[in-house]
């Protein structure tokens, strides 16, 4: 059996806003009214966990909720009303029994010929269709009919029986507004909602909300934004904030001018400098490349208020900062940094850190101490 530390003695702290995460449903709802706003809850929703996300958002009023895999919406189903419609993003898995869709309530976005196949063969057989989605690949090349010609030739063929209510796309490039495959899918959906006009359509994500099409249709599908990422990247922040991670300090030090520190001294100081080591690494989902070298800067905590930058490279569970220049008596064993929230913004230390906000708050491991404020 695998044993950590109690939570209450985690140095990793993880305060999640439910009461943020809802305002921020609230607010690109009534961005794209008339259309609905849905919610992307998929990888235990974004990283804050999906028992207190999934309850806030439909206290907020979410009814429409969107996951990656079978066994996601297993859980969804089990934490949300029945009423709550939910959507396999990732379609009929090749391994699944059509079966569990429908007796779990779950409408799978069918990306393929032999996916509309299965699951019209089984409502047949069984004479019990149930809801699904049509997924058409207007550029993204990942999932998805590759044309709308095979689209509706499979329609045509085996979606008599397939209880499809919704057309569905997904962007390439909403965060870049002026990227001309935006207008190119915007182009080719269009053709699919002129083709199935009976159907609801949906093709914008977080980021796609905020374009200036307002491509928002029937129905959006917000994930990243939600859980206060920068829908509008190079712009202010519409978004709230909900997800804010500190760690305590375990020791400080001064070195002198010519030292290094972390492995394979990659950082040198240039000057009498203070450090202080921060309980947090790699293992915790702090990415690798976070720590500033010789050759290029890294990522900044905040110790009341004040930046720091990280040096050296991150470790499995440590990593240095530079707290030369704030107060000695405010940076000491058991001070708190703040890696991101209020003080510093989730995309600011992901670019810092060499990747991307979805990455660290999808990989907040099981080490931090999570707290949820503003819950229902």
């Amino acid at each position: 059996m695998t044993a950590f530390a109690p939570p209450e003695r985690a140095p990793g702290r993880a305060t999640i806003d439910l009461s943020a995460l809802a305002e921020n449903w609230r607010a690109l709802g009534r961005r794209v009214a008339p259309a609905r706003c849905g919610a992307v809850v998929k990888a235990d929703a974004y990283g804050i966990g999906l028992d207190r996300a999934g309850p806030a958002l439909w206290a907020a009023g979410a009814r429409t909720f969107f996951v990656a895999h079978l066994g996601e919406g297993f859980s969804a189903r089990r934490l949300l009303p029945k009423e709550a419609e939910i959507t396999v993003l990732n379609g009929l898995e090749a391994d699944a029994d059509p079966a569990d869709y429908v007796e779990h309530r779950l409408k799978p976005a069918l990306g393929s010929a032999q996916e509309l196949e299965r699951w019209s063969a089984f409502a047949m057989r069984t004479g019990r269709p149930s809801p699904s989605a049509l997924h058409l690949d207007t550029g993204m090349r990942r999932l998805g009919f590759d044309s709308l010609e095979a689209l509706s030739a499979a329609v045509e063929r085996d979606g008599a029986a397939s209880g499809a209510d919704l057309v569905m796309s997904h962007f390439v490039s909403a965060e870049l507004p002026e990227d001309p495959l935006n207008a190119l899918q915007i182009g080719r959906f269009e053709a699919a909602r002129a083709a199935f006009p009976h159907l609801a359509a949906s093709l914008a994500n977080s980021s796609g909300i905020f374009l200036p099409q307002r491509p928002n249709y029937d129905l959006t599908r917000p994930g990243y934004a939600l859980y206060g990422g920068n829908p509008t990247p190079g712009r202010p922040n519409p978004m709230r904030p909900v997800v804010t991670l500190t760690v305590a300090v375990q020791q400080t030090r001064w070195i002198e001018p010519g030292a290094t520190c972390g492995y394979n001294a990659q950082w040198t100081a240039k000057r009498p400098t203070r450090l202080a080591t921060l309980a947090i690494g790699y293992a915790d989902g702090l990415p690798r490349g976070a720590g500033a070298t010789d050759a290029r800067p890294g990522a900044e905590v905040a110790f009341a208020g004040r930046r720091c930058p990280l040096v050296g490279r991150v470790s499995m569970d440590l990593v240095i900062a530079d707290v030369t220049d704030v107060a000695e008596d405010a940076v000491k064993p058991g001070s708190r940094a703040e890696l991101f929230g209020g003080g510093i913004e989730l995309d600011d230390f992901a670019t810092r850190s060499g990747t991307i906000g979805y990455q660290l708050l999808t990989s907040l491991g099981p080490r931090y101490r999570r707290e949820y404020v503003g819950g229902p």
